[in-house]
């Protein structure tokens, strides 16, 4: 692994990792194909380049900089400027939605985000709009006299070459506080979880505290968005206390992820980059195990931190005592959920751990659609392959797509397994499922299926959402498609892609 912190800019998860966003076949296929766990790559590509579809168009999804507003604009004591149109800050609404009902969730003081858009206008698009920007910095102190400001670029800002990193220093020298850039233009990278690295690599370059007050032998650092607080009860078991970052901390939380025993996280996609580059450049070990999902994922990750942290004999005696805890309800769950068949539609690397619960449960899988596909994370570590590690322990799942959330395509990927419920984090693929007569499950909180309460807590979801199932078959009977029906009588979702490439190579 090798993360470069003596720039501003972080390398894209497409030049990083060969990151894609579109593929069809099964998991397996692809699990060979990424050459990561599996061997050479037989296409010579070096492991960490896969073969990527390539549509006419994209209906719709989000960007880099959305996802730095969910990540360094959910840091509480910091401000988040946009530096951008004030189109961009649309998502501000939303995220002040989650960020208070995460704040709840943690039974920490709720309150709003604080966020300033530079809102740059035609005139700025010509003639530059580093004075609003200086501008803004200086109203986000006066206002809110936080401990950092982070500086989220745009496309715009990309496209008129604003110095904002000449800004930053400079404001940061006046004010006597860090000011961060974080270059996410979305236009640089086709999926938006090159954001989270924006955001954690700036915040290991100017926020982590390069020189460690001490080392701090029961923290663990633990990557995760705004989900409930799951991992203190479990860590306590080994004698551990939990640093929760990146949303919701404060940014004294985000100086001392230097001073801890490890780090672990909830999904590899997320966790990747920040783990490595702690390792890498501050010397804290990060956990290289299976996520915890399922038995054969949390005891694996159990058994690796304790490694790490030297408590092999409070994680074993956690382990035999949680295994015999769920058992009878387990049980119980299996013989209530024999013959469901379930569809998970989430990012990468949830969607294995996932599946992986679902599997436990008993619940088919038999096709799933993930946002995009990493061949290899940052550390390259293959422990934490979780694809493989899926296929390994818990079978192929036969139809698994990579999309990055094209509706037009979900209602084919749909129609192909049939599945009795979906599970999404996402919500807009929601309405469309509701449409085919299949209830969703919306993981809102990204915790709920982690470790072994989550076995239980997503079967018992699954039964709820399942108590529904009339009112979306009600609702499938009166509803209309906004496709043209030459579309839905395709059966293939990805019939759009494979003429235009078809187009592509009869031009060469």
């Amino acid at each position: 692994m090798t993360i470069n912190l003596s720039t501003a800019v972080v390398e894209s998860r497409e030049q990083r990792l060969g990151t894609i966003i579109a593929w069809d076949g099964a998991a397996s296929d692809l699990s060979k194909e990424s050459a990561y766990a599996r061997g050479s790559c037989e296409a010579g590509c070096g492991g960490q380049r896969l073969c990527e579809l390539s549509g006419p168009f994209t209906q719709g999804s989000v960007c880099s900089e959305q996802m730095v507003e969910c990540q360094a604009g959910n840091v509480r004591e910091a401000v988040l400027i946009q530096h951008s149109p004030i189109g961009c800050g649309a998502g501000q609404v939303i995220y002040n939605s989650i960020y208070r009902n995460g704040l709840a969730m943690r039974k920490l003081p709720v309150e709003n985000l604080h966020m300033i858009s530079t809102n740059l206008q035609e005139g700025d698009m010509i003639f530059g709009g580093i004075e609003k920007l200086e501008q803004s910095i200086r109203d986000a102190w006066e206002r809110h006299h936080p401990k950092a400001i982070f500086i989220a670029t745009s496309c715009a800002t990309g496209i008129i070459g604003d110095d904002v990193e000449s800004v930053a220093k400079k404001l940061e020298t006046e004010i006597g506080i860090p000011v961060v850039p974080l270059h996410c233009e979305g236009f640089k990278s086709k999926h938006w979880s090159t954001g989270f690295d924006a955001t954690q690599h700036g915040i290991m370059r100017q926020i982590v505290r390069k020189k460690p007050k001490k080392r701090q032998d029961d923290l663990v650092n633990v990557i995760c968005l705004w989900g409930s607080d799951v991992f203190t009860p479990m860590l306590k078991e080994l004698g551990l206390r939990v640093n929760y970052v990146v949303d919701l901390a404060t940014v004294g939380e985000l100086e001392q992820l230097s001073e801890a025993a490890a780090t672990v996280g909830f999904c590899y996609t997320l966790a990747s980059y920040l783990a490595a580059g702690l390792e890498q450049e501050f010397g804290v070990p990060e956990v290289k195990a299976p996520q915890p999902y399922g038995f054969a994922g949390t005891d694996a990750w159990l058994r690796e931190l304790a490694r790490v942290t030297h408590r092999e004999e409070q994680a074993e005696a956690y382990i035999a005592k949680e295994h015999a805890r769920i058992a009878p309800r387990l049980a119980e769950l299996r013989e209530q959920l024999k013959g469901i068949k379930g569809y998970v539609a989430t990012g990468s690397a949830y969607a294995h751990g996932l599946i992986a619960v679902l599997r436990e449960l008993g619940v088919e899988v038999n096709g799933s659609l993930v946002f995009h596909h990493d061949p290899i994370y940052d550390s390259h570590d293959p422990r934490q392959d979780s694809l493989a590690h899926l296929v390994d322990h818990y079978g192929e799942v036969p139809s698994f797509t990579v999309s990055n959330r094209q509706q037009y395509q979900f209602f084919g990927l749909l129609q192909r397994v049939n599945p009795d419920f979906i599970i999404i984090r996402h919500n807009g693929l929601a309405p469309l499922a509701s449409r085919l007569g299949i209830p969703a499950a919306p993981l809102g909180d990204e915790h709920h299926a982690l470790g072994y309460q989550g076995i239980i807590n997503l079967g018992e979801t699954i039964l709820e959402i399942l108590a529904h199932k009339k009112f979306h078959q009600d609702l499938a009977a009166h509803v209309k498609l906004p496709y043209k029906k030459e579309w839905l009588d395709l059966k293939e979702p990805f019939a759009l892609v494979k003429k235009a490439n078809s187009l592509d190579a009869e031009r060469l």
